[in-house]
């Protein structure tokens, strides 16, 4: 038996690659849409392709299982009730999928989402499954939330989530190994912990849902302190459901000389920026979304762009654009019509505006604060973060409330930007300018060098 983990940072997700060494037949759980990775591995080790399996309806990132069925010929297995739109094997609880002298028994395990299923993999002439691959039913120290598909659907699905867990998972032994999809960093998920897989043993002892007193205590845990999730998670669910477009492959992206890009953002076609946050205070064009691609774009991207906007890319390196379009393919950003050909330099030398923002220190914003024009200080760190500890007189919204939230200050009033670093500033910041707010600075080091030189925090 082979298993190969790919993971996902950005998203916080992992997808498997699971083989017969003695047959050489593999398949392949919740692939995402850049697919060569699973094809580059199979071929290097000898191995044939033969299916492509989903736990679920991915609210977070397009499915590859229809990418890889085009491109490999794999049979795609889910669900009989995901009701997929396009050509697959549609999965019923206890039916077994047989590849080699390896065996995927289905198990249905609602909760996280309603056509939620696992599967476990037995060896040949094995009663009991040497690994569990849970999707979000069960996690390192949780499992997968319950209300993305609305409140009216969070409490139901959260009563699923116990049965599947209590009755279902933990009646394995203790030495089955589980591969989840979700987990830490995935917006899908609760817990933290930075694990990526886990044993039915560990979960029992340490998952604080396998400790709940009864079900009524399990749906409060499970339904308590949820955080914001990305706004482009409510149209993934249909578009993998109904089957999502093939690419065939990363798209190319063409370059554009600077007169075609102001051409085309006259055409309301929106300017990507995933330069690192120095460099884009230092320049850009004006009213382009400022998203380093280390922050991670595929995170803040999916929650501050309008789904399906066109986009052009802003990088100066190759292999920086190759990665952004991968991230942006994974959650369905395809409408990606090119990048700018030698990057702002070209840009500014055509004669076009470009706006700067200043990086200030936390001693400048301390002097700036004894001013009589103080500057309001804007923290877009996620709630709990602010609960634990902000700068004294800030004011709070959330970098993905930026877009539309109300901000109680004039325009044109003098307006300090911070998250933790520099990453989700420079995200409020390129929201705040494209909203026509005029005087804008991004605090260097964030919430950190407030910290480390010394200075106070309110609770």
């Amino acid at each position: 038996m082979f298993i190969k983990q790919f993971v996902d940072e950005g998203l916080g997700n992992s997808s498997f690659l699971i083989a017969s060494e003695e047959t050489g037949l593999a398949a392949v759980l919740d692939p995402q849409r850049d697919v060569d990775r699973y094809l580059q591995v199979a071929e290097g080790l000898g191995l044939r392709l033969v299916y492509s399996l989903d736990t679920h309806l991915h609210n977070d990132f397009i499915s590859g299982s229809r990418e890889l069925a085009a491109q490999a010929g794999v049979q795609v297995g889910a669900n009989a009730e995901a009701e997929l739109g396009f050509e697959h094997l549609p999965l019923q609880d206890g039916q077994v999928i047989q590849f080699g002298d390896l065996s995927i028994r289905v198990l249905a395990t609602p909760g996280h989402t309603p056509e939620h299923i696992s599967f476990s993999l037995t060896e040949a002439e094995k009663q009991i499954p040497s690994a569990l691959f849970t999707g979000g039913a069960l996690m390192v120290g949780g499992a997968a939330r319950t209300d993305l598909l609305g409140d009216s659907l969070a409490e139901p699905l959260a009563h699923n989530l116990y049965h599947s867990i209590h009755h279902k998972l933990l009646q394995f032994p203790d030495d089955v190994a589980v591969y989840p999809t979700h987990g830490a960093g995935s917006f899908c998920a609760a817990p933290a912990v930075s694990e990526r897989s886990t044993t039915i043993g560990r979960e029992r002892a340490w998952n604080p849902l396998a400790h709940t007193q009864d079900e009524a205590d399990f749906i409060h845990r499970a339904l308590s302190d949820l955080p914001s999730y990305p706004t482009y998670f409510k149209h993934l669910r249909r578009i993998n459901q109904m089957g999502p477009r093939l690419l065939g492959g990363i798209p190319p992206l063409n370059p554009l000389q600077p007169e075609a890009v102001a051409r085309a953002m006259a055409q309301s076609i929106a300017i990507l920026d995933i330069r690192p946050s120095k460099e884009f205070a230092a320049g850009h064009i004006p009213a382009s979304f400022g998203i380093p691609l280390d922050a991670p774009l595929v995170t803040w991207a999916g929650w501050v762009i309008p789904f399906g906007m066109p986009l052009i890319l802003i990088a100066d390196h190759p292999d920086q654009r190759e990665e952004a379009t991968r991230q942006l393919i994974r959650i369905g950003y395809d409408d990606l019509r090119g990048y700018l050909e030698g990057g702002i330099p070209a840009w500014e030398a055509t004669g076009l505006p470009v706006t700067r923002v200043p990086r200030i220190s936390v001693e400048e914003l301390v002097r700036r604060l004894k001013r009589a024009d103080a500057p309001a200080v804007v923290d877009v760190r996620f709630d709990p973060e602010w609960r634990a500890g902000h700068i004294p007189g800030a004011i709070h919204i959330e970098t993905g409330r930026l877009a539309a939230e109300e901000l109680p200050v004039p325009k044109d009033h003098p307006i300090v930007v911070h998250c933790g670093h520099s990453d989700r500033s420079t995200v409020g910041i390129s929201l705040l300018e494209r909203r026509g707010f005029t005087n804008l600075a991004l605090l260097k080091g964030g919430i950190s060098a407030w910290q480390s030189a010394g200075y106070g925090l309110e609770s």
